[in-house]
């Protein structure tokens, strides 16, 4: 079967694992459309890496926590519809469960979940319609294993595990595929902080901690055709920790 015409969307792209994305899923021949909520920058040193080599960016601003936002960065275009779909944009707002406040709660869910939603439903549409879909959902071991304070942010994380299998079950008759892949610690600039800690990564069994390219390269293989037959799994890329 040939693949489609249309393009990759990675929410959040500007850098980190959503960039090293981009860049992959642009080497495979995609179209993508590089989404960034405020660093607008870094979008566009992405796209120019992409274009340099050859392939074709678009850079698009958006919050995808806002519906509105949501919409318009899946509207087709001249790049086609979005035939794959990286539900990347994430954010942490870490404490304690009894410090974590009502509004804590809702943003972090709101953007790491809700979006999630938001965004595959809408992406599932042309994708039926084309018998030939990827909805790849960025989780986190954390959605697995338990990390005390960051229980808004794993209850989101669980909830992106819970949704990819759900829906993966719903459509995988047409087509369409629907995973995640459960980051461990990766270098990324949402967890500098955590990163610190010397002894975190002494309990990684790689003894390293993981880089936004080992996680690119497991979404460019759930994303690809060859991954025709993998759906509603979640792969986890943490050197091991936990295994």
């Amino acid at each position: 079967m040939t693949r489609p015409e249309g393009c990759a969307l990675i929410t959040g792209s500007s850098r980190g694992i959503g960039a090293a994305t981009a860049i992959a899923l642009a080497a495979d021949g995609w179209p993508v459309r590089i989404n960034y909520r405020a660093d607008e920058q870094g979008a566009r040193e992405v796209a120019e890496q992409i274009t340099a080599a050859g392939g074709k960016a678009r850079v698009l601003q958006g919050d995808v926590a806002a519906a509105a936002d949501t919409e318009t960065l899946l509207e087709p275009g001249e790049d086609g519809p979005v035939l794959v779909l990286v539900n990347n944009a994430g954010l942490r707002l870490d404490n304690l469960s009894p410090q974590i406040s009502d509004e804590d709660w809702a943003r972090v869910i709101d953007v790491n979940l809700t979006a999630t939603f938001r965004a595959t439903r809408q992406a599932l549409g042309p994708m039926l319609r084309a018998r030939f879909g990827r909805v790849v959902n960025v989780a986190s071991i954390v959605g697995i294993r338990a990390n005390p304070g960051q229980a808004n942010y794993a209850a989101s994380k669980a909830g992106v595990i819970g949704f990819t299998k759900t829906v993966a079950q719903e459509v995988a008759r047409r087509g369409v595929t629907v995973n995640a892949v459960a980051p461990g610690f990766i270098e990324t600039a949402l967890t500098e902080e955590i990163l610190d800690n010397s002894e975190l990564v002494k309990a990684i069994p790689a003894r390293r901690v993981g880089t936004p390219e080992d996680v690119a390269a497991c979404i460019r293989f759930l994303a690809s055709e060859g991954a025709g037959y993998v759906t509603g799994t979640t792969l986890t890329v943490d050197g091991g920790l936990s295994a």
